[in-house]
């Protein structure tokens, strides 16, 4: 392979995509593009839900709506792509948009990362100190742990983007993956790679289990509080509103922990991996949710039956 600097002459990138039998083209062609739709129309369904319906402008569905807003993105940096590479035969990628590939997918990944750890937290106050949420989640607080989750996802995502793009590269490079992804470009330095694969697993590692580990003593705390209620309908009506926040936590954690913090990674198994939570993840956020918590199939129900007068959300 021809090595030179990165940012002189190399124009494009190719992504290989994944391996599949040439008869299923049309079936996953297919597949991408209902899932692609049903992500944006399920998510949009929800700030539409959430903004029209005034009784669901609380905190959690302020938290819910960011969580929306992420998973369209994230689905839509990669899928379209995805959907380009099945149609045209070739997943031709510019230099630029590789770099806002990884940039942007790191980013929102990151940021979700956040955003789930502030839903719990979110849950712990509701659940643990009743008396005192409507003081400790207020409009303000509210408004800066929301950008406070995207800050920091912009920091993460910025360090490791730097990181990436400052090896040489060389030219007419194959990319062997689904998008632009930080162990798949390692592979085609011509440079070591050892700084950054360490950094790579440090800052991944650090973030995600700082949030798994505030996430899991945030439920320790709840579960502790649930258990102390005398009736076992109110247990169960309070542990309803964190069934679907746990469900999605379980969801994310498992692909990133698979494909990020393992040895070895980027296998020919990491790419089905990746496209689960790429492409499926962001459409069953918005099913679970609705399929989980009353208020939200009360909402729908409602703007099913009806037209309601237009709020802001919270």
């Amino acid at each position: 392979m021809e090595c030179g600097n990165a940012t002189s002459g190399l124009e494009n990138f190719e992504l290989l995509g994944f391996m599949y039998p040439k008869d299923l083209k049309f079936l996953l062609l297919f597949f991408f593009l209902l899932m692609y739709t049903l992500s944006l129309s399920g998510n949009s369904l929800i700030l539409l839900v959430v903004a029209l319906e005034s009784r669901l402008h609380k905190p959690m569905y302020w938290f819910l709506c960011h969580l929306s807003i992420m998973d369209m993105m994230v689905s839509s940096v990669v899928v379209p792509k995805l959907i380009q590479w099945l149609v045209k035969g070739n997943g031709i990628i510019s230099y630029a948009g590789c770099v806002s590939q990884l940039f942007l997918f790191h980013f929102l990944g990151c940021t979700e990362c956040f955003l789930y750890t502030v839903m719990a937290f979110d849950r712990f106050v509701a659940i643990c100190k009743p008396l005192h949420y409507g003081t400790l989640m207020n409009h303000r607080v509210c408004f800066c742990l929301a950008i406070g989750t995207w800050l920091g996802g912009s920091l993460h995502s910025v360090i490791q983007t730097s990181l990436t793009f400052r090896l040489p590269y060389g030219r007419g490079i194959l990319v062997t993956y689904i998008f632009c992804d930080i162990p798949a470009m390692l592979k085609l330095a011509c440079a070591d790679t050892s700084l950054n694969e360490m950094v790579t697993l440090v800052d991944i590692g650090f973030v995600a289990m700082t949030c798994f580990l505030l996430i899991l003593t945030s439920y320790v705390y709840i579960v502790s509080a649930i258990l102390r209620i005398p009736s076992s309908k109110g247990r169960h009506r309070t542990f309803s509103t964190c069934t679907a926040h746990i469900t999605l936590v379980v969801i994310y954690y498992v692909p990133v922990v698979y494909n990020y913090l393992r040895p070895a990674s980027q296998g020919s198994l990491d790419g089905v991996v990746a496209m689960f939570y790429t492409a499926v993840t962001p459409f069953l956020n918005p099913l679970i949710y609705t399929l989980r918590n009353k208020e939200m199939k009360d909402g729908l129900w409602k703007l099913c039956r009806r037209k309601p007068q237009f709020c802001p959300p919270y």
